[in-house]
C-alpha cells in the first residue's frame, strides 16, 4: 500500500510537483502516490481533512493556500513561523498536523548549486508579499552584506525589513529608493505572470551580478529579458521549485533525493 501525498492549490492543474515528486520516489525507491488536489478557495482546511481521512500522509501547498495551511497546523517549524506561511504539511503519528516552509531553503540551495555567493554581497529583493517573506530568514542566514527589499507600497517593504532586522542587515522601501548597484537581484513579485516589470533603474547590476526570478516558464520572464542586456547573469525559479520539493520529500520520507537529474527532466518538460 503506497502512502498518499498531494499538492493543494487553486488553480493547480499546471503544477509540476507530481512530476518532481514521482521522480524522487522512483529514484529513492519509495512507495508513494502523489496527486493534484484543487481545493475550493474558501475550503482548504476541509480539503486537507478529507485528504487525511482518505489516507493522506502529507502535502505540498501552493498559492493561494499557504496562509490557510499555516492557520490549521497544530505544530509549526521555526522557519514556517518566521515565514508566516506553510508550503509543506506532514501528518504526525498522533494525527496532528505539522507545518514547515521549504521555499527559502529551496532558493538558497538553488543559488548554491549555481555557485552564487551571498556572503558579504549586496542583495536586492523585489516585492514584499508572502513569497518574499518566505525566503528572508534563509537568505539572511547566508550573511549577505546587505539585503534591500523594495515594493510598490513602500510601507509593506519597510514592515518586512523591521520584522527580520534581528537576523541581519536589511532595509525596506519603495522602488524609488533603490540606489547603487547590487550583486544579486531577486524578483519575488508576481509581475512576471502578467508580463509586467517593476520600475527599476538601468544601472542596477555590479560586474558579474546575478538576476534571479522566482518564477519560471518556457521562455525567460520579462524581468530576466530586461536584466540580460544590462549585464546580469540569469537564473529562473525552476531550480528553487525542485530544491524546495526535495526538502519536502526529505521531511516526509527521511530520504534526501538527488535533485540534479530532476532539474534536467523538468527543464526538458518545459522545452526551454
Amino acid at each position: 500500500m503506497s502512502d498518499r501525498y498531494c499538492v493543494f492549490g487553486n488553480p493547480v492543474k499546471h503544477s509540476k510537483s507530481p512530476l518532481i515528486q514521482s521522480e524522487f520516489a522512483h529514484q529513492t525507491q519509495q512507495a508513494l502516490e502523489y496527486s493534484v488536489q484543487e481545493a475550493p478557495l474558501n475550503g482548504f482546511a476541509a480539503a486537507w481533512r478529507a485528504f487525511v481521512d482518505a489516507g493522506g500522509r502529507g502535502a505540498n501547498v501552493t498559492v493561494p493556500f499557504k496562509g490557510d495551511a499555516f492557520a490549521l497546523c497544530d505544530t509549526l517549524s521555526h522557519r514556517a513561523r518566521r515565514a508566516g506561511a506553510v508550503n509543506t504539511l506532514i501528518l504526525g503519528g498522533n494525527g496532528r498536523t505539522y507545518g514547515d516552509n521549504t521555499d527559502g531553503i529551496g532558493l538558497v540551495r538553488d543559488l548554491t548549486y549555481h555557485r552564487v555567493a551571498l556572503a558579504g554581497k549586496r542583495v536586492l529583493v523585489l516585492g514584499a508579499g508572502g513569497a518574499v517573506r518566505g525566503i528572508l530568514e534563509p537568505l539572511l542566514a547566508e550573511q549577505p552584506g546587505e539585503v534591500v527589499v523594495v515594493n510598490r507600497t513602500a510601507a509593506k517593504a519597510e514592515q518586512l525589513a523591521s520584522d527580520f532586522v534581528d537576523l541581519g542587515a536589511i532595509q525596506g522601501g519603495g522602488f524609488d529608493t533603490v540606489n547603487g548597484t547590487f550583486d544579486v537581484v531577486i524578483n519575488g513579485t508576481s509581475a512576471s505572470l502578467s508580463g509586467d516589470l517593476p520600475p527599476l533603474p538601468d544601472r542596477l547590476f555590479n560586474a558579474n551580478a546575478w538576476a534571479y526570478d522566482m518564477m519560471y516558464g518556457p521562455e525567460p520572464t520579462v524581468f530576466l529579458q530586461w536584466a540580460g542586456p544590462r549585464g546580469a547573469k540569469l537564473l529562473d525559479g525552476l531550480g528553487m521549485l525542485v530544491e524546495q520539493a526535495a526538502e519536502s520529500f526529505f521531511l516526509w520520507r527521511n530520504v534526501r533525493p538527488d535533485t540534479i537529474p530532476v532539474r534536467e527532466t523538468l527543464r526538458q518538460s518545459l522545452n526551454y
